[in-house]
């Protein structure tokens, strides 16, 4: 399988109703993290801070999934998350359902605020 070298590669791969459902994944994640650059992290794309992974995210044939690089966080939104969350880093999505925008800006407002924390050392 061949690695993407960019973002917009990678949504390129993709058919129309995945990449209408990242396009709106995205579009949340920079409103809550404006000062995130885009980037490829584990071959998918990826918001970064300070040259660190902040949330990666990716298309799958049955689903989307969120991946806030942090099992603490995922953790802290188990009982919000329900039958989303399927691993200790992952949360997906199911095509055609409405994404829970507020839940997705909290757990990006929440792993912004643990990489910040980081970053300052």
């Amino acid at each position: 399988m061949q690695k993407p070298t960019s973002v917009k590669q990678y949504l390129s791969w993709q058919n129309a109703e995945q990449r209408a459902a990242l396009d709106k994944l995205r579009e949340v994640i920079s409103s809550v993290a404006p000062d995130a650059t885009e980037g490829i992290s584990y071959s998918m794309p990826a918001f970064l801070l300070g040259g660190r992974g902040l949330v990666c995210y990716a298309a799958f044939k049955d689903h989307y999934s969120l991946f806030p690089m942090s099992g603490a966080v995922v953790e802290q939104y188990a009982a919000e998350l329900g039958d989303r969350m399927t691993g200790k880093g992952t949360i997906q999505f199911r095509y055609g359902e409405r994404l829970p925008v507020g839940l997705v800006k909290k757990i990006v407002k929440t792993r912004l605020a643990e990489l910040e924390r980081k970053l300052r050392g």
